[in-house]
């Protein structure tokens, strides 16, 4: 566990500091199973968890695993998992239930080639729809990014901030570049950082509703145990938690789910902005390929010219109230990613025609270079 004296250097890996992040943030349960190249974040939290009186469990496998943090988080427990391509897709069954249950955890996903088995040593960016939409139904989901070790530990913090705050599992990004990149980090003073706790019934047991939600649409959690009864199903239910197929009751319910994470996008939907001010073309990147944009963007600039990049923490829900005025004061941006445009496609859908849209793609398992991106800008 890490010094809490003030800004302490390390020297971390991407997992190492998601692991720190997630210790930091109260997560004191953990279920997984090993996979390549997520297996350092469970390796580190077997040995830290028991340290802080926390949980660590090694799975059968990624469908157990997801639903072993469910029960925890029901329990009253901040619980993650994490995973790359294969076992994130055995979990999405599980991570629907926890959509419609509400229940609060974060799920790492450390990107590699695929599909199937594919590339496990080489990174990729080919899960990021499978994030938005992998698990079926009409369901709202957040979805982070991280680009740089120091990410990995600020937004795994700000992961399980959405999740408790908002009753939601969250599902953090990273790939194999950034995962096993070394650098070195201050990490600020534990009591500098702000944890977000979920809220909890302020009412008796008798009167206990578990699914009514407050102003912002979320509803109070009581945990297992504690005398409230909670009623948890999958399938969609009203305010007690009981089945239902009245058409009101399962309208406000898909609302509700829905307005909760609208009525939170300033707080949930974050990016990170460079020499935009004057830009007059720009990138939009996230994930390790954004390290290489900002370098093609300060190598653009010592050409001549007017680049910018915005480097995208949220990729769901999209943030298409930063992007808009970028595309609407641009005359072309470019979307570099290691899978065929999945984000690209985003851009595009809310571009309208503003500026043009340029993809620059890789999938062959190789990183996408500040050379590259910098010749392209050049031709744009």
């Amino acid at each position: 566990m890490m010094s809490d004296q003030d800004k302490q250097r390390y020297l971390l890996q991407g997992n190492e500091a998601i692991v720190q992040g997630a210790l930091v943030a109260g997560c004191r349960f953990f279920a997984g199973y090993p996979i390549t190249p997520a297996s350092e974040i469970a390796e580190q939290l077997s040995i830290q968890l028991p340290a802080v009186d926390g949980t660590f469990i090694q799975m059968e496998d990624e469908i157990a695993s997801m639903g072993a943090i469910i029960g925890a988080s029901l329990a009253g427990v901040k619980a993650m998992t994490a995973t790359s391509g294969p076992g994130f897709s055995l979990m999405q069954e599980n991570l629907g239930f926890a959509c419609v249950a509400e229940v609060p955890c974060v799920i790492v996903n450390v990107m590699r080639g695929g599909p199937s088995t594919g590339l496990p040593t080489c990174p990729a960016q080919g899960d990021v729809q499978m994030a938005r939409w992998g698990t079926h139904g009409d369901h709202p989901i957040v979805v982070l990014s991280v680009s740089t070790v120091m990410d990995s530990f600020t937004i795994t913090v700000k992961a399980f901030n959405i999740a408790e705050k908002y009753r939601v599992p969250v599902i953090l990004l990273s790939d194999e570049v950034v995962a096993h990149t070394r650098e070195c980090v201050e990490l600020p003073d534990v009591n500098e950082i702000k944890v977000v706790d979920r809220i909890t019934p302020s009412v008796p047991p008798d009167w206990y509703k578990p699914y009514e939600g407050d102003a912002r649409g979320v509803p109070p959690m009581a945990a297992f145990g504690e005398g409230y009864r909670h009623h948890v199903t999958g399938l969609i239910h009203d305010e007690m938690g009981y089945p239902t197929q009245n058409p009101g009751e399962v309208k406000s319910f898909h609302e509700r789910l829905a307005k909760k994470i609208s009525r939170g996008f300033p707080d949930i939907q974050m990016t990170k902005g460079y020499y935009l001010d004057d830009a007059e073309v720009f990138v939009i990147a996230y994930g390790a390929v954004a390290r290489s944009a900002l370098r093609a963007v300060q190598d653009a600039r010592e050409n001549g010219v007017k680049a910018g990049l915005l480097q995208l923490i949220t990729l769901f829900p999209f943030p298409r109230s930063t992007i808009t005025p970028l595309l609407q004061q641009c005359r072309a941006v470019l979307v570099p990613e290691m899978n065929l445009g999945q984000i690209s496609r985003e851009v595009q859908r809310v571009n309208n025609g503003e500026c043009l849209v340029a993809k620059h793609n890789r999938i062959d398992g190789k990183f996408v270079t500040p050379r590259e991106i910098f010749e392209h800008l050049m031709k744009l």
